[in-house]
């Protein structure tokens, strides 16, 4: 696996497609995806440049960037972060929230029972069939990453939709960033 780590922030690149940084930065530039429809879910992903550096800190880390041709297997591990709600409609937390959950094939979640054909190659499903653990409101735009075996970070989707959060056979539905990484190269550089 080639590694593209965002290296720094100093006005960099953060892919998001979320209204919310959680910081206090000026916005520079925001390049949403030419083919994004709302109130499709489809192409959800925007690209954000900061006016100012971020500095890492404890609480701020670098992600490294998949190429288009990384597949991660299904039922391994991933952190969902955010500021989201709580439970559905529910209110929002006051620190940041952490909450592991599991990819989880397409196949699985075109079923019917699921999310009946909506997802496209473009997105990919993460959480649990039983429900109990998913991104929530206020969550959309935030990261989906895994470690690999040497414990870099690697953003694999970014928070899209979902049907409320943490139903059973509702699982979270993310931005497929493999899909769009030659976008994001065309875009940043990056």
């Amino acid at each position: 696996m080639r590694e593209r780590c965002l290296p720094s922030l100093k006005p960099q690149v953060l892919i998001f497609t979320a209204k919310y940084l959680h910081l206090k930065r000026s916005i520079k530039t925001i390049i949403i995806h030419e083919k994004y429809r709302y109130p499709e879910h489809d192409y959800d992903i925007a690209l954000v440049k900061l006016s100012k550096q971020v500095e890492f800190t404890s609480n701020i880390h670098r992600v490294c960037l998949p190429e288009p041709s990384e597949t991660f297997p299904y039922n391994i591990y991933a952190v969902i972060t955010g500021w989201g709600a709580l439970t559905n409609d529910g209110p929002t937390p006051n620190a940041l929230q952490e909450a592991t959950v599991k990819l989880i094939d397409s196949n699985t979640c075109n079923k019917k029972e699921v999310y009946d054909g909506d997802i496209t190659p473009r997105m990919l499903c993460a959480g649990y069939l039983e429900g109990g653990v998913d991104a929530c409101q206020g969550d959309s735009g935030g990261p989906l990453v895994t470690p690999d075996s040497r414990l870099m970070w690697y953003l694999v989707g970014i928070v899209s939709w979902g049907d409320e959060c943490a139903k059973p056979n509702k699982p979270g539905v993310y931005t497929r960033v493999t899909y769009f990484r030659d976008w994001i190269t065309s875009k940043t550089g990056i």
